[in-house]
């Protein structure tokens, strides 16, 4: 396992593209591994879920979304980011998607959908102004995965500001992230990855008819937890791959599936797994996988 870096290697690469309409893009490349995307997308979702949005903007097509409140979820699961606001949600590949318990996802695949470039942008007009503010990741296969954008300093309340009424307050988001992801001239605020934080995950998917009864291992997992005085979260989760082999539980830090666990499995799992090391081989999924 690598160990976390709390200062960018800056990368030094700008690379601009002119539209049709005579404006520019000006784009500033950073290391997109993936500890350090967690932190800055951690910034964006958690901290300043308040000041960003979110979308694709192809030719012809724009899709932006925004945040009303505090996302309701947010949490890594087989390398992928989800986010989960009130009315939408978004699931972003930032670390190797294995496929599940049986690691089904071709190594190619895998490659595709990693995002493994990203870049600060600033679309200027034909005199040179900048006018828009954001950052735009790329998947493994060189496809837009997302747009971020930044506050932007000529809008408010989605309204042009009259002429000579730009608030560019709004930037310093913008320049505070540039420093430390682009410029190297800060340190990344934090001295793990954010995302990492290990948690023990319920399967509530109705597909599967067993995990329906998901609360009482819930409800287990969680008093087996403070008994043991452990600070580890307990979290419900969507499908989690196994499915009629429920009710299933995922422990994140060692990517662990159990499966048909029942509330006196749960106190097991945490008293032999999490505090003393030795898996639970009887409901570990697959089974070869000990």
């Amino acid at each position: 396992m690598n160990e976390f870096q709390t200062w960018v290697t800056p990368l030094n690469n700008i690379v601009t593209e002119t539209t049709l309409t005579g404006w520019k893009i000006e784009y500033e490349h950073f290391d997109c591994n993936s500890d350090t995307l967690a932190c800055l997308l951690y910034t964006l979702f958690q901290e300043n879920w308040h000041q960003v949005g979110l979308g694709h903007i192809e030719q012809g097509s724009v899709l932006e979304l925004e945040f009303h409140e505090a996302p309701k979820k947010c949490v890594l699961y087989d390398g992928y980011l989800t986010i989960i606001a009130n009315d939408w949600h978004f699931h972003l590949c930032i670390e190797e998607n294995f496929g599940g318990p049986n690691s089904e996802t071709p190594i190619e695949l895998r490659q595709q959908r990693l995002i493994n470039k990203g870049a600060f942008y600033r679309r200027l007009n034909p005199e040179g102004t900048p006018k828009t503010w954001g950052i735009q990741l790329w998947n493994g296969a060189g496809e837009q995965a997302m747009t971020i954008f930044l506050p932007n300093p000529y809008v408010e309340d989605e309204n042009l500001l009259p002429e000579g009424k730009a608030n560019f307050t709004k930037l310093e988001l913008y320049h505070e992230l540039r420093d430390i992801y682009v410029l190297g001239k800060k340190s990344i605020p934090f001295d793990k990855n954010p995302l990492k934080c290990p948690y023990i995950a319920v399967c509530t998917s109705g597909r599967c008819y067993p995990s329906r009864n998901w609360q009482p291992i819930f409800e287990a997992l969680k008093s087996a937890l403070t008994k043991a005085k452990l600070n580890i979260d307990v979290r419900t989760s969507g499908c989690l791959e196994v499915c009629q082999l429920g009710p299933v539980v995922y422990h994140s830090v060692d990517r662990t599936w159990y499966t048909r666990v029942k509330p006196e499995v749960a106190e097991i799992i945490v008293n032999e797994h999490l505090v003393q090391g030795n898996k639970v081989t009887q409901h570990i999924y697959p089974p070869d996988s000990v």
